[in-house]
């Protein structure tokens, strides 16, 4: 029976396996777990955090025991130490310090990423957080129980950083944003982030921005940031959300190369260049569907598609990555902001010849109650008129997540802007209209790159 050991068991890794076993079912799946939260769904801490989601465990895609029953054995609170591709074997660590030898015919790397941190004095102090893994969460969450903070200090201003404020001040805090540069979300357009800063400003979150955090000391039972322009900056708790890079420890012991910001290569089969050994997740580089190149993305889409991709392969198949464009969403107190494919700056940074059109529409028929703007901004190349991007912030309950992803099905496919207009799309009055805000802001393109 043939031997597939993953390493990691979040969202590549729980794919992988999962899919290996649909494909060949009597092949003997192993997942190295370094701990007790297997396929837990990390993005939904802020929301268990800010007590809209009040039971951790329902942030199980899925529970163990229905991994198990699927064929796949968890080997629990165990970290993989090192690899040794050519007697293929993997050494690993459980939580009493007991070192073992686990032997693999093909082996899937997913050991996901690891939260940045800046390179200051303070972060180990009591009150100083990072988010990425279900521990994290629960320490915040004890912090906040124990200590009942009055006031919250973020910084970075990443997706994290906006989900958090809005969760930190649900919880009554008074909460300041600290922005290194001048731009929130800077995967936005500045004119698009403008708007969420306006939106965290009305649920007073205090947002400073082109601050140079310089170290975090404790004064008496508050913490403050020390900054280069000296402005005064107090709060009970700091969360560092500054990002995160490539978990490749262990992969680099294995002799496997890496590249963009320390990623694992692989190809689009999820190979690495090390016999019988595959990678997947938010450790390795992402081939863009659109720029036709390696990047970072690191999204669980993605690790979910790769992982699953990584599993068939693992298990005998010949599938193929098809590509990501970045598409994200981010609800934000009111209002949800979504983008996909490539802004302006980054079009013509990659040699395209963009127009970026920007308009705003009605949600839905006005006449029906609770009509709501929409801001949707296209770009498309002026030459071709392909679809190259699209953002997108509007009212919560605006369906922005189902417009966006009929951006992103576009530019995955190939079409242009102008076609957009042909899609046969739903329409009622409360929901939308005749012309969903999406072809309206399409057929507004056009007209502007024809004139």
């Amino acid at each position: 029976m043939p031997k597939l050991l993953i390493i990691g068991g979040s969202d590549a890794g729980i794919s992988a396996a999962l899919r290996a076993i649909e494909i060949n079912p009597g092949i003997e799946v192993a997942v190295v777990v370094a701990d007790r939260y297997p396929n837990f769904s990390i993005c939904g801490l802020p929301f268990y955090l800010s007590g809209e989601v009040p039971d951790w465990q329902t942030l199980a895609h899925r529970t163990a025991d229905e991994i198990k029953k699927q064929g796949v054995r968890l080997l629990m609170e165990t970290k993989a130490t090192g690899i040794d591709p050519e007697v293929k074997t993997v050494t690993a660590i459980n939580k009493h310090g007991q070192s073992r030898l686990l032997k693999y015919d093909k082996l899937i790397i997913g050991t996901g990423a690891f939260s940045t941190r800046p390179t200051l004095a303070g972060l180990d102090l009591p009150g100083v957080f990072t988010l990425r893994r279900m521990e994290d969460g629960f320490a915040i969450q004890g912090y906040m129980q124990e200590h009942r903070p009055k006031s919250a200090i973020i910084i970075g201003a990443g997706y994290i950083g906006m989900e958090m404020a809005d969760a930190l001040t649900r919880k009554g805090m008074q909460v300041t944003l600290i922005v290194r540069s001048d731009r929130i979300l800077k995967t936005l357009d500045p004119e698009m982030g403008e708007i969420i800063r306006n939106e965290l400003e009305c649920h007073s979150v205090k947002v400073i921005d082109q601050l140079a955090v310089s170290a975090i000391e404790k004064r008496g039972k508050k913490l403050l940031i020390r900054n280069v322009q000296e402005i005064p900056v107090e709060g009970d708790m700091v969360l560092a959300a500054t990002g995160g890079r490539p978990e490749t420890t262990v992969a680099g012991m294995a002799g496997i190369p890496t590249g963009i910001l320390g990623a694992i290569c692989v190809n689009r089969g999820m190979e690495t260049n090390v016999k019988d050994i595959y990678a997947a997740g938010d450790c390795v580089e992402t081939w863009h569907r659109l720029l036709k190149k390696y990047t970072y993305l690191p999204l669980g889409t993605t690790a979910h598609k790769q992982g699953r991709v990584a599993g068939e392969n693992a298990a005998g198949g010949n599938a193929e990555f098809a590509g990501s464009l970045g598409t994200q969403v981010v609800k934000i107190f009111n209002i949800v902001a979504a983008r996909t494919g490539l802004c302006g700056r980054k079009a013509r940074e990659s040699g395209f010849d963009p127009l970026t059109t920007d308009q705003e529409f009605w949600d839905h028929k006005v006449y029906y109650p609770g009509a709501t703007p929409l801001r949707i901004r296209i770009t498309g190349d002026r030459k071709t008129h392909c679809l190259l991007g699209a953002q997108m912030i509007g009212h919560y309950r605006a369906e922005i997540s189902k417009r966006i992803d009929i951006f992103a099905a576009a530019i995955f496919n190939d079409m242009t802007v102008g076609s957009l207009s042909q899609l046969d799309l739903s329409y009622t009055p409360p929901l939308s209209g005749p012309w969903d805000p999406v072809q309206m802001a399409a057929q507004h393109w056009v007209r502007e790159a024809c004139k």
